[in-house]
C-alpha cells in the first residue's frame, strides 16, 4: 500500500484526502514519531495524543498565513512532519538537526517559539491585536494543554482577551494528564465537563446518528445548538466569563468531528474555545498506560519499551529525592514543593510517603515561590525542587518574597547547566548570573552525590534562603553515606595542590578540572584543583592566599560565563590586588543550540584537552589578561 505521508508536500495537500486516507495518514505519522523518538529520544506521549488534532488544524486553516501557536510545544512533532520538515525529521533533537520545540528561525510555519508553558494565549492575543490594527484577515489559533491553561500567564491573557479582540481561537487540549497529573480546581472543573453523564449521553446520541448517516451538516448543526442546550446539563462554563464562546468536549481522535468544530471556530465572529478531549500516548500501548513515564524519554526499544542505555547509577534527581526523604523523617517541618514535575524532580516517593507534606502546585512557578515563602514565614522548612530553566520565571519572587525577608526556603535547581537535546529553552545556564548578586542568598553546587546530600543537610541547618544547583542525569556514582555532614558555608575544598596555576571548578566541572590538571602535569605544569562548592559566599580567604603566588587562575562552570561564577572570582581577585592572568571557562553569552551534551562540550571547547591547551596558551601568552569563553 502506497504511503499517504509521502504524498504530503505541504499542508494544503491534506484537503485532497478522503476521510479514510486521513485516518491512514494519522497511523503513518504515529509510526514515524514512535520510530524516530525511539532512536533520538524526545517527548512521546503528548505528541502521539494530538496527531488527529494536528491534521484537522492543517486541513481547516492555512498556515503560514494563518498562525497556529502550540503552547509549550511538547506536542509539535506531527505539525513539523506536515509542515516542510518530514525529510529532516530523522535529525530531531540532534546537533545541527531540527529542534524538538517550535522555533521561529527554523520554519515559517512556526509562528511563535515555545518551550515553557503558558505563553501561547498571550502571544496569540498579541498577534490578534496586531492583525486587527492593520486590518488583516488571518486566523490566530492557540493550542493550549490543560496544564498550561492553569498557568498564571494564561489567566492573565484570558482576563485581557475580551477587551483586545473579537477574533481568536483557543483549542484546549484536555488529555487529563499533564506532565504530572493535573492538579487544582481548573483540572477538576474540566474533568466535570468531560464526565457529566446526562450531557455526554445526549452528545453521543447526536454524534452517532451523524456519523452513521454521514450527515456532516447534522454535526455542524449540533455544535451550533450545543451552546443553548448544554446549559440544561452543565454548570456555568468558566471560559464564557472571560468572553469566549465555549464548544465541547469534542472527541480529539475523530478527525471529522474536529474538522467540523474547527470550521465553526474559523467562521466565528467572537473569541471561541474548543474543548478537545485527547489521550496522551494514543496508538502506543506502553505510553497510553503510563503517560507520565513516556512524557519525555531517551532512546528505547519499540517492542519492549526498555531504554537503549541503562545505568545502575542513580541520577542527581533521584539522590536528591532520597536524601530529602531521610531528612523529612527526622524533621517534621520539612515540606516539598514542585511545579508539575513530581517525577522529573525525584519527588514521587516523597509524595507517596508524605502526602500531607507534599505540594504540586502545577505549572505556576511564581506561585510556588511565594507559597514557599508563606510556609517558611509560618515556621516550616519548604524545599522547592524545580528545573533551573523554569526557575527563571520566578526570579522576582525569589528576590522580593524570599530573600528580602530572609526566609529559609531551599531552592533545588535540577537540570542546572547544559541539558542537551531539549536545547536553549531548557538549558539551565542563567541561574547563577541572575541570582548571584542577591544579598543573603547562599548558592552552592556539589561535585558528587555525597556532597549533594551534605549541602541539602547544611541548607536545613541555616536560617536563610539557599540555592543548590545540580546537573541533569547521573553524577560520578559515589555512594551517599547514611550520616550527613554539615559544611562550613562559604568554604571551598582543595583537591589537588598546585603552584603557578589554580583551577577553581564548580560542581560537575570539578571532574573536568581534574582531567585538565592531569593533562597539564604531562606538559610540566603544576596545576592545583579547587572544588569551589560555594558561589555565594565565595571562599575569598583561600582565593586571596592562592592569588599571592599564582601566575594564572582558571574558573570552570557549567553556566554562562558573563555574570556567573567566573565573574565572582574575578571581582574578588581584582579586589585583593591580584595582577596575574585569569581564564574563565564556561558557556558564552549566547543561546546554546540543542544537541548531545558531549557534542556541545566538544563544539564549545569545554573538554579537558581543549581547556588544557587554552591554559597552556594563556601561560605562554604575553597578554596581561586572557578571558576566553569559547574556543
Amino acid at each position: 500500500m502506497n504511503s499517504i505521508l509521502e504524498r504530503i508536500d505541504s499542508p494544503r495537500d491534506l484537503r485532497r484526502l478522503s476521510d479514510e486516507e486521513l485516518q491512514r495518514l494519522a497511523r503513518e505519522i504515529r509510526t514515524l514519531i514512535i520510530d524516530t523518538v525511539s532512536r533520538t529520544g524526545g517527548h512521546l506521549a503528548a505528541n502521539l495524543g494530538v496527531v488527529e488534532l494536528t491534521i484537522a488544524l492543517l486541513k481547516v486553516f492555512d498556515p503560514p498565513g494563518d498562525k497556529i501557536l502550540w503552547d509549550t510545544s511538547h506536542q509539535c512533532y506531527a505539525y513539523k512532519i506536515l509542515t516542510d520538515r518530514r525529510q529532516r525529521f530523522a535529525t530531531l533533537r540532534q546537533y545541527g538537526g531540527i529542534s524538538g520545540f517550535l522555533k521561529r528561525d527554523e520554519s515559517e510555519y512556526d509562528a511563535f517559539g515555545a518551550g515553557h508553558a503558558g505563553t501561547a494565549l498571550s502571544a496569540a492575543l498579541g498577534m490578534a491585536a496586531a492583525r486587527d490594527r492593520r486590518g488583516g484577515s488571518e486566523h490566530i489559533v492557540a493550542v493550549v494543554g490543560d496544564a498550561a491553561a492553569g498557568c498564571g500567564i494564561s489567566f492573565e491573557a484570558l482576563n485581557n482577551l475580551a477587551s483586545v479582540t473579537n477574533r481568536l481561537i483557543v483549542v484546549l487540549n484536555d488529555n487529563e494528564m499533564s506532565i504530572s497529573t493535573s492538579v487544582g480546581s481548573l483540572s477538576n472543573y474540566l474533568g466535570d465537563l468531560l464526565a457529566n453523564p446526562r450531557y455526554n449521553r445526549w452528545k453521543r446520541s447526536v454524534e452517532s446518528v451523524a456519523l452513521r448517516l454521514r450527515l456532516g451538516w447534522l454535526r455542524r448543526f449540533y455544535y451550533r445548538i450545543e451552546e443553548a442546550i448544554k446549559g440544561l446539563f452543565l454548570k456555568s462554563v468558566i471560559f464564557e466569563e472571560f468572553g469566549l464562546r465555549y464548544i465541547g468536549p469534542i472527541a480529539g481522535h475523530n478527525i471529522g468531528a474536529l474538522v467540523d468544530a474547527l470550521t465553526i471556530a474559523r467562521d466565528s465572529h467572537q473569541p471561541i474555545i474548543l474543548h478537545v478531549s485527547t489521550r496522551k500516548g494514543e496508538g502506543y500501548a506502553l505510553a497510553e498506560h503510563d503517560p507520565e513515564k513516556w512524557h519525555g524519554t531517551a532512546a528505547f526499544d519499540v517492542n519492549s519499551g526498555d531504554p537503549m542505555c541503562k545505568s545502575s547509577v542513580p541520577t542527581y534527581s533521584a539522590v536528591f529525592g532520597r536524601v530529602l526523604e531521610q531528612l523529612a523523617e527526622q524533621d517534621e517541618r520539612i515540606v516539598a514543593i514542585t511545579a508539575g514535575m513530581t517525577a522529573g524532580t525525584g519527588l514521587s516517593e516523597f509524595a507517596r510517603k508524605f502526602p500531607k507534606r507534599f505540594f504540586d502546585v502545577g505549572i505556576s512557578e511564581e506561585h510556588a515561590v511565594v507559597f514557599a515563602a508563606g510556609l517558611a514565614a509560618a515556621g516550616l522548612r519548604p524545599v522547592f525542587a524545580v528545573y533551573s530553566t523554569f526557575a527563571q520565571r520566578a526570579v522576582d519572587c525569589i528576590i522580593h518574597d524570599v530573600c528580602l525577608q530572609k526566609l529559609p526556603v531551599v531552592f533545588c535547581f535540577d537540570r542546572a547547566g547544559i541539558v542537551g537535546e531539549d536545547g536553549p529553552t531548557h538549558h539551565g545556564l542563567f541561574d547563577l548570573a541572575l541570582l548571584r548578586p542577591v544579598p543573603g542568598l547562599v548558592i552552592m553546587q556539589p561535585k558528587d552525590e555525597p556532597e549533594l546530600a551534605d549541602m541539602l543537610f547544611t541548607a536545613m541547618q541555616m536560617d536563610k534562603p539557599a540555592v543548590i544547583r545540580y546537573p541533569r542525569g547521573c553524577g560520578p556514582g559515589r555512594p551517599v553515606p547514611s550520616v550527613f555532614q554539615e559544611l562550613k558555608v562559604g568554604a571551598a575544598e582543595v583537591l589537588q595542590e598546585g603552584r603557578e596555576v589554580w583551577l577553581w571548578a564548580l560542581g560537575d566541572m570539578v571532574e573536568v578540572a581534574s582531567r585538565t590538571a592531569s593533562a597539564l602535569h604531562a606538559w610540566g605544569v603544576a596545576a592545583g584543583v579547587v572544588n569551589a562548592r560555594f558561589v555565594a559566599p565565595l571562599d575569598q580567604a583561600l582565593l586571596t592566599k592562592q592569588a599571592a603566588t599564582a601566575e594564572l587562575i582558571v574558573t570552570l562552570e557549567n553556566g554562562v560565563v558573563s555574570g556567573g561564577f567566573g565573574t565572582a572570582v574575578e571581582e574578588c581577585l581584582r579586589g585583593c590586588g591580584y595582577r596575574g592572568k585569569t581564564l574563565h571557562i564556561g558557556w558564552p553569552n549566547e543561546f546554546i543550540p540543542h544537541g548531545a551534551p558531549a557534542v556541545l562540550m566538544r563544539e564549545y571547547g569545554l573538554t579537558a584537552d581543549a581547556i588544557a591547551a587554552r591554559v597552556r596558551q594563556a601561560i605562554e601568552s604575553s597578554l596581561p589578561k586572557v578571558n576566553v569563553s569559547r574556543a
